[in-house]
């Protein structure tokens, strides 16, 4: 198969639209040819393409960057002499002076397919430049490792920020390309945007199931280390807005349903099971111990859950993380009712709100959580019907079958 970037290097007639026009390239360290050549060095090798700027999203261009607010600077490139601007330094939306570089913006970003990734919102804010400035927009389109299940709580109106782009559930289950033309319609936006797709992906296919078994995979950011932690991170990246630890400071961050030192796993796991044994579906889960060597509960020992949404394991339809997360939350609320369990803290730039509401676009999870009466069917039927809507508005946007 041939992801965009290989298509538009071997296709001299897709390129022609580009030519005597600048161009630059938004990537980050995955953004790699299927010779492992990055796209900026494949790009500024072709004779027919004018490279005059790159930038970087989150995490940066050389995705450096650990942790959430943590910002890049500009730079400038000293092979190719040409500005680095960051999309996540003092600004997060592409200036005027930025999109001042060029005429033609390639995106190539691998996403995970989660609403909360921020390269979904970076996508966004190039479209409405692009728009304000007249500039087009290319997206040289990747698989979705996550493949094409929804799941999750509609982003409530008001609740927008920038793990929030706009009314879309937690997994969404489209490609990049995809979610460029879903923004364009959802906001009106007049710009010149086009799709270089994919040939041959597969989504439904096994083994990846939305990865292709031909291509190795590169950390998009620093904590998304392989396709396990991609299928389970819809729900894993949750834990960012709660005292429990993701894992992060250890080699397996964003794979495990929590870890810390005052939460008895093995309880944890037997409460779940009693509360929504259908929720545990597609994947296994282990019991671990791990000791961060930065970030929450650094440098002690943690009871964890570790998820195998993997090898034989893995059921790619019924595997649930954001169920299953929701599930990890409300089992430790039973245990342990006074637990604090969620972290007031500011998040990506959000300071008036708790951060596990600005990741789910809303206080449905928690108050499910925190509500001793609420039942498993009660979250199941308010996600199922924005699920459902979801499915429904996006199927005509889809550029490679189900």
């Amino acid at each position: 198969m041939k992801f965009g970037i290989d298509r538009l290097l071997a296709d001299p007639e897709l390129r022609k639209p580009l030519a005597g026009r600048r161009v630059a390239l938004i990537a980050h360290p995955a953004s790699v040819t299927d010779r492992l050549v990055h796209s900026l060095d494949a790009l500024a090798a072709c004779p027919d393409i004018a490279l005059t700027a790159a930038f970087g999203p989150q995490h940066g261009l050389k995705g450096d960057k650990q942790d959430n607010m943590v910002e890049t600077a500009d730079e400038r490139d000293p092979l190719y002499d040409i500005p680095v601007f960051s999309l996540y330094g003092e600004v997060r939306r592409p200036s005027a002076a930025m999109m001042d570089t060029a005429d033609v913006f390639l995106f190539d970003l691998q996403d995970l397919g989660c609403r909360i990734y921020t390269f979904v919102t970076t996508l966004l804010y190039m479209l409405e430049a692009a728009a304000a400035q007249g500039k087009s927009v290319w997206v040289l389109d990747r698989p979705n490792p996550a493949g094409r299940p929804v799941e999750g709580t509609t982003l409530l109106a008001g609740q927008e920020s920038f793990v929030g782009a706009g009314p879309m559930p937690m997994r969404h289950g489209l490609t990049l390309g995809e979610m460029g033309h879903w923004f364009v319609r959802q906001f009106g936006l007049d710009v010149d945007y086009r799709v270089i797709a994919m040939e041959g992906w597969a989504p439904s296919q096994a083994s990846g199931f939305g990865w292709p078994d031909s291509r190795i995979w590169i950390n998009p950011s620093p904590n998304a280390a392989n396709l396990n932690m991609a299928r389970a991170y819809a729900g894993t990246v949750m834990l960012e807005g709660t005292t429990l630890s993701e894992g992060r400071g250890t080699t397996r961050p964003l794979e495990v349903l929590f870890g810390a030192p005052d939460v008895d796993a093995k309880a944890v796991l037997a409460e779940m099971e009693r509360v929504a044994p259908h929720w545990l579906g597609g994947c296994a889960l282990r019991e671990c111990w791990f000791e961060p060597t930065f970030h929450k509960h650094h440098g002690k020992l943690c009871s964890a859950l570790m998820i195998h949404a993997e090898g034989g394991f893995y059921d790619h339809h019924a595997f649930r993380p954001w169920r299953l997360q929701a599930l990890a939350f409300k089992a430790i609320r039973n245990l342990y009712p006074d637990y604090p369990l969620w972290r007031d803290f500011p998040y990506e730039y959000e300071f008036d709100r708790l951060a596990i509401d600005v990741i789910n676009g809303g206080p449905a999870l928690r108050e499910w959580v925190d509500d001793a009466g609420s039942q498993p069917g009660d979250l199941d039927a308010l996600a199922g019907r924005d699920e459902a809507a979801w499915l429904e508005t996006t199927r005509s946007l889809l550029l490679y079958g189900g």
